[in-house]
Formats: C-alpha cells, sequence, structure tokens
C-alpha cells in the first residue's frame, strides 16, 4: 500500500512563536557564529594594511609566544584557582539561600526578599568599584576608619595583594548569589510536597530535611549547572578583575585572569593573533572541560547529563 508523504504545513501559531525567536536568532548569529571567521587571526602574523586573510600565515607562533612567556602560570593560575573558588562557594551560597526562601511561608516575604537579593546584579561593575573604593579607600575608607578606631594601622587596601583574592572572590558571588538561586529555588518549588510531610511525620528535623531531602532531590540541576560552570573555567568576570582593583599595578599578581590579559595583549601591545590565539585556547580548553564532566556525570547519574 502505498502511502502519501503529508506535506508540511506551517501553522500561524508556529509563525508567531518563530518571529518572536527571530531576534534572538540573528543575535547567536551575529555575534556568536559570524565572529568564529576571525579564528584564523590565532594562526597569522595579522596585519590591518594586509586584512585578515592577506595577512601572512604565522603557525602556532602567536600560542608560543603566550605559554612561553612569564606571565603564563600567573594567569592560569590565577584563572582556574579564583574561578574554581567562586564556582564552588557560589553554588554553596546559592543553593543556601534557595533552601532559606523555601521555607518562608508568606508569598510577599518570599518576592521581597528575591528583589533584594536580585539588585546587586543589576549593577555595573563601575557602580560596585567606587562602592569598594568606599570601603578600602587608603584615606578615608570606611574600613581603615574602624581599624583607626579600634587602635590598629591604616592599611593600604590596593597594594596589599594577599587580600584581593578573598575580596573578588565575595565581591563575585556578593553579585551573582539572587541570580544564581532563582534556579535551585525553582526546582525546590517544584518538589512534590509529600516528601516533606512524610519526613515531618518521621520525625526530621528541617536541617535533616534541607540536607538529607532537598539537596539529593535537586541534584540533577546541581550537576546539571556545574556542567555549565565547567564549561566556563577559564571564562571570568572582566569588570570585576578590571574595573574593581582600579587596574593597581601592585595587585597585577592576584587580579591578571585570562580575559584581562588577552583584552591588554589586544588595546595595550595592538597584538591581534596573540588575543585571538589566547581566546581560542579559552574557548577549546571549556569545550573539552563540558565534555569530561559531562562524561563524569554520565558515570553518576545518566538522567542529569546534558548528552
Amino acid at each position: 500500500m502505498i502511502t502519501k508523504k503529508k506535506k508540511f504545513k506551517l501553522k500561524k501559531a508556529d509563525l508567531i512563536l518563530l518571529l518572536f525567536a527571530l531576534p534572538a536568532a540573528l543575535h547567536i548569529l551575529v555575534f556568536h557564529y559570524l565572529p568564529m571567521g576571525g579564528l584564523v587571526l590565532a594562526f597569522k602574523n595579522y596585519r590591518v594594511d594586509k586584512g585578515i586573510f592577506g595577512s601572512d600565515w604565522y603557525g602556532f607562533k602567536n600560542f608560543e609566544f603566550f605559554f612561553t612567556s612569564q606571565d603564563a602560570w600567573m594567569v592560569l593560575r590565577n584563572t582556574i584557582v579564583l574561578n574554581v573558588a567562586a564556582i564552588v562557594l557560589g553554588k554553596f551560597v546559592a543553593i543556601t539561600i534557595a533552601i532559606l526562601l523555601n521555607e518562608v511561608t508568606k508569598r510577599w516575604k518570599v518576592k521581597t526578599y528575591q528583589t533584594i537579593l536580585f539588585l546587586p546584579y543589576f549593577l555595573s561593575w563601575v557602580i560596585v568599584s567606587y562602592m569598594v573604593f568606599a570601603f578600602l579607600s587608603p584615606t578615608y575608607g570606611i574600613l581603615n576608619q574602624w581599624i583607626l578606631g579600634a587602635g590598629g594601622e591604616k592599611i593600604d587596601w590596593y597594594r596589599a595583594k594577599e587580600y584581593w583574592p578573598a575580596i573578588l572572590i565575595l565581591l563575585g558571588i556578593w553579585k551573582g548569589m539572587g541570580y544564581n538561586s532563582v534556579i535551585y529555588f525553582s526546582a525546590i518549588m517544584g518538589l512534590d510536597k509529600e516528601y516533606y510531610e512524610a519526613a515531618r511525620i518521621d520525625g526530621a528535623s528541617r536541617f535533616q530535611m534541607a540536607t538529607k531531602l532537598t539537596v539529593p532531590l535537586i541534584m540533577p540541576a546541581i550537576l546539571l549547572t556545574t556542567i555549565l560552570d565547567m564549561g566556563g573555567i577559564l571564562t571570568s568576570d572582566f569588570g570585576l578583575f578590571y574595573i574593581v582593583p582600579k587596574q593597581s599595578a601592585y595587585l597585577y599578581d592576584v587580579t591578571t585572569v585570562l580575559d584581562v590579559y588577552i583584552y591588554r595583549a589586544l588595546a595595550v601591545t595592538g597584538n591581534t593573533g596573540i588575543s585571538a590565539a589566547t581566546g581560542l585556547f579559552k574557548s577549546v580548553v571549556g569545550m573539552i572541560m563540558i565534555l569530561v564532566t559531562n562524561a563524569i556525570v554520565n558515570k553518576i547519574n545518566k538522567d542529569s547529563a546534558i548528552f
């Protein structure tokens, strides 16, 4: 029996949804896919007069320049250590906030707390940098005034590099905790309330319900976000590491991460090839980290893996 192939028909509702998705699709195309053609700069000795494709082929010399430079180890160390610390501590804070919000019974209070927690996310790093300066100013900073009031000596915070890893990590967590907690709070809200009723009947405390019940149940969401976070292990918040430390030369060793290094290579030295090579290296490592993390998660729990 011969069956006729059904003709594809685009419904009006589908057309409306496609039109809504069109701006986002164009944004991804223009800002994420078309620039990939510029990756060839990583392998060329770029000259403006010759253009991208007319410039001389340079091979892997741009990569060699970065990995043989004296800053390579320092930049990679700062990027990986600070990002891993921010991911681990940030995830812990976000999950804790989500669990605490779930304990609030009145809806208006939940919305109020979420709004307050979300506010820092909308502040630019320029504004945050001035807020930080108000606290850490060597002369009139609030912290130095407190220290003097307690009988101590002033600290020149913008020269004391031993404090800045902790400062940067705390600022990153503070700014993103409201945004990051939304994912876990949504996952908690979707849990069946019967689990908690059964736990209460068995005599479980609130802490036991949070650690033994809530966290295991939202583990798929935790693992999923961990996979995505590991993909950006070499991607740092540029504003946090470049603007907040006020570009202090004394803090160069602890605040220079890969994104800041790429910017300086392009803006200060004007070397497009080195910037492109470092950016390509960052992207490749991110892809590898996603594959490795996803493979590990796949072994632990297949349902929580991306693919």
